[in-house]
């Protein structure tokens, strides 16, 4: 069984402290929402446990990945506040690129828009789509290529109201086939019997 561990862990950003003593343990199926003020270290929590930014204390690691996922870093899909996707290259050639890229495929590129609600799309640039659908396109990429592990920064931001709910069945889905979640907002996910971190002030 897969589990994602965090024990005392800390943080920093420009070499400055952000957070220290975080502590979690979640299995298969479990989701945690990440809360606080802005400035309070959420963003740079999902960056740490995802390998981006380095460990300053305690450790982050994952238990039961198997040959294919031994480390955080290689079962994590990471959703940042950018969306990681070139603007001159078309939609389809993005996701292309990340499903390529990633391995582990998992849905098809044409599969992964229908399923956004960007069925048709795909020929466009990029740089064409409105804020929404560029980042529906960025959930797509979760969908290319399996991981079991989502951390996801603010990953609402930018959608209506049908993407938003659309988005919480996507989640509700990883986690019932054995994923998890991690996900930092200020929006309610729809993620019923998620647990809850909530950062402090920044020290």
């Amino acid at each position: 069984m897969m589990r994602l561990i965090a024990e005392n862990l800390g943080g920093e950003r420009g070499g400055e402290a952000v957070f220290s003593g975080i502590g979690f343990a979640l299995d298969k199926g479990e989701a945690l929402i990440v809360t606080g003020p802005n400035g309070s270290g959420k963003s740079t929590l999902l960056r740490v446990v995802a390998g981006l930014l380095p460990v300053t204390a305690g450790k982050v690691l994952v238990e039961g990945g198997g040959e294919a996922f031994p480390t955080v870093a290689s079962a994590s899909h990471y959703l940042g506040h950018l969306n990681a996707m070139k603007t001159a290259l078309s939609v389809e050639e993005n996701l292309g690129f990340w499903r390529a890229f990633q391995g582990e495929p998992a849905l098809s590129v044409e599969e992964a828009l229908e399923t956004v609600a960007l069925g048709g799309l795909g020929h466009l640039p990029f740089g064409y789509l409105s804020t929404g659908q560029r980042r529906r396109v960025s959930i797509a990429k979760l969908l290319v290529s399996h991981r079991p592990l989502w951390l996801l920064d603010e990953p609402t931001a930018g959608l209506d109201k049908a993407s938003e709910e659309r988005f919480a069945g996507l989640m509700r889905g990883h986690l019932e086939g054995g994923g998890i979640v991690v996900a930092a907002t200020h929006l309610p996910l729809g993620l019923e019997g998620a647990k809850e971190l909530r950062m402090g002030q920044v020290l």
